[in-house]
């Protein structure tokens, strides 16, 4: 046996020269075959596809592709073949395309829109990868993607439209907002403004209430065609009409895009209106109905998508407290009034917490005389971002809010504290009283004798040296709890005024049975008494009605302040009829609790100002 090795040798150890002509002339059959069986799967292949060579022409296309694009298929050798699915059109495709080409990119996909010669259009794939075995070159794919096309088409339609209406929903609209409000919509071309018209249906509850929700469906449908019906007419006159959207329940907008000003949304809003005036007719129910409707209009620049709804928001709003069935004009300066009421309501509690109040006091002087005999304590609010404010700015968010029960409740113990101290500074001097304004929210949310009570005790200010202020109309036809801890603060010995009395009920018979102790006279009776010339004479019909009232105060055990006195001549007056107290410009404006302690060492006014410190 001979160390030969007998088998076939593995072809890794076979010398190229030992490969015999007939191993040559198998394998060029083998590759001749096997070319073919790839050209014949090329030709006969249901997908698209095209070779091309290193310079982007057209080698070889099969028939699948000329029928796709109606081209004869012999006609294809030698062509561009980008130009075929127009690949140019795309920068960033024909970049890539180009990288595939020169074998720097691994392939490319993109999607194309080719318009066939008999002039409808399909949507292909188009699918670029290099050729096996490193050969110059790149094989193209086309894909037919038409009918997928078609269905995502439908599917987006279905997604973006109301199924009640038709008309373009929620999403869509805010997707074709947000595209007018980009910077590259307006700025090349346009008007540069956008207007919006926000529409909201007065009392369609009622009819899903009684006529039921398939009702209800038929006129949200009725009032679509309505609007689509105006929009299409104001669209005639410009470039496009305004797209119309239900925004859900009973609330469409009118989308206006390059809008020409507030007088094209004015006239789209009229119109709208109008158009939903007239009756409804439904399976028998003959309906009718009105709308209210927010309108916005302003430059896209610096607009954002939310802005512009809260704006219409808000307008829309303004047009349903204004009476409904109009259109009303968004406000800057009424929105902006309407920012700072929020902006005071929700920081409002926190500033009783953070100690942002302070209280100012207004002098009372004895009208017989001049002399300094009580105060009134008013609160102010110093505001971090708003400055100091007054009363009315903040009274009635806090009695809407509930927070005027703290707010209360601190300004009654800080004014009788401070009454207090004064009492001590000025030991032999007769002490002044303090008038502190009461809402009525106070006598219901919380305990207001307890509360008076605890307050003098732990001040030690007596209480005939406390006067609570409520106004005539809190005061007027109180009954129950108000009543009893009125009558209650009475007997303690608190002094009980009506402020602003002569504006409210005016119920004098009323008047004899409340535990009231003093009337303070609005300042609108004063202000009839206003010289401004010598010779003049005050309304004598002023004076009539302010001497019957002081009288009758009188008459019924009551003291009468008369408030807003700026000159000499109405104090003059006030005292020649009668009137106990004045209060007003003209002795002084509020002023600082260092102030007053400054005053008491005067006590004396004789109707001289003392202004500010």
């Amino acid at each position: 046996m001979s160390g030969t090795s007998e088998g076939p040798t593995p072809a890794a150890d076979l010398d190229r020269s030992a490969v015999t002509d007939s191993d040559k002339t198998y394998r060029k059959s083998y590759e001749t075959t096997e070319l073919k069986t790839y050209e014949y799967a090329f030709s006969a292949a249901a997908l698209p596809m095209v070779v091309v060579d290193g310079e982007g022409l057209v080698g070889a296309a099969n028939e699948a592709f000329a029928t796709l694009i109606g081209a004869d298929r012999a006609r294809l050798t030698g062509r561009v073949a980008a130009d075929l699915v127009d690949l140019a059109s795309d920068a960033r495709s024909w970049h890539a395309y180009r990288e595939v080409l020169r074998g720097r990119q691994a392939k490319l996909r993109c999607t194309r829109r080719l318009k066939h010669p008999d002039g409808h259009s399909v949507w292909v794939q188009v699918s670029i990868a290099p050729l096996a075995k490193g050969a110059p070159g790149v094989l193209m794919s086309v894909t037919d993607i038409n009918d997928r096309r078609e269905l995502q088409a439908r599917l987006r339609h279905l997604q973006m439209h109301d199924p009640v209406t038709r008309l373009a929903n929620r999403t869509l609209f805010f997707e074709r907002l947000s595209a007018a409000l980009e910077a590259e919509s307006y700025e090349q071309s346009g008007t540069g403004r956008i207007g919006l018209c926000y529409l909201d249906l007065d009392g369609f509850k009622a009819v899903n209430d009684t006529l039921g929700h398939r009702v209800g469906d038929r006129l949200l449908a009725a009032v679509a065609e309505r609007l689509t019906r105006i929009a299409d007419e104001a669209g005639c006159a410009r470039a496009g009409a305004p797209l119309v959207a239900r925004l859900g329940g009973d609330e469409f907008a009118l989308l206006v895009e390059d809008s020409t000003g507030t007088e094209q949304l004015a006239d789209l809003a009229e119109s709208a209106l109008a158009a939903l005036q007239a009756p409804f007719d439904l399976a028998g129910q003959r309906l009718s109905l009105s709308a209210s409707i927010g309108v916005v209009e302003r430059h896209a620049a610096g607009t954002t998508a939310t802005g512009l709804m809260q704006a219409a928001d808000t307008t829309l709003y303004w047009a349903k407290a204004d009476g409904k069935a109009r259109w009303t004009l968004f406000d800057p300066e009424r929105n902006a009034h309407l920012v700072t009421r929020q902006a005071l309501s929700s920081t409002l509690r926190h500033a009783i917490e953070r100690g942002e109040f302070v209280l100012e006091y207004q002098p009372l002087v004895g009208m017989g005389d001049g002399r300094l005999n009580g105060v009134e304590a008013l609160v102010r609010w110093h505001h971090p971002q708003f400055g100091t404010l007054t009363p009315n700015r903040f009274i009635g968010l806090a009695e809407e809010d509930g927070s005027i029960v703290p707010l209360g409740r601190w300004a009654l113990t800080t004014a009788c504290r401070q009454a207090r101290r004064w009492q001590l500074d000025h030991p032999g001097e007769p002490p002044i009283f303090v008038s502190v304004n009461v809402a009525v929210r106070q006598v219901w949310d919380s305990d207001l004798v307890a509360d008076v009570a605890e307050t003098l005790a732990e001040t030690g200010l007596a209480p005939h040296l406390l006067q609570l202020e409520l106004t005539e109309s809190a005061v007027m036809g109180s009954a129950g709890r108000p009543l009893q801890a009125l009558q209650a603060l009475s007997d303690m010995g608190v002094r009980i005024a009506i402020d602003d009395f002569g504006t409210g009920y005016s119920n004098l018979a009323y008047l004899s049975r409340l535990p009231v102790s003093v009337l303070k006279l609005d300042g609108s009776f004063v202000r009839g008494f206003q010289y401004d010339d010598p010779g003049d004479r005050p309304n004598p019909a002023d004076e009539v009605v302010v001497e019957a009232m002081i009288q009758l105060a009188h008459r019924l055990g009551l003291t009468v302040t008369a408030e807003c006195v700026e000159t000499s001549a109405q104090a003059s007056r006030l005292r020649h009829i009668g009137c106990d107290t004045g209060q007003g410009w003209l002795y002084s404006r509020p002023v600082t609790a260092d102030r007053i302690s400054e005053l008491l060492d005067t006590r004396s006014y004789a109707d001289t100002p003392v202004g500010n410190p």
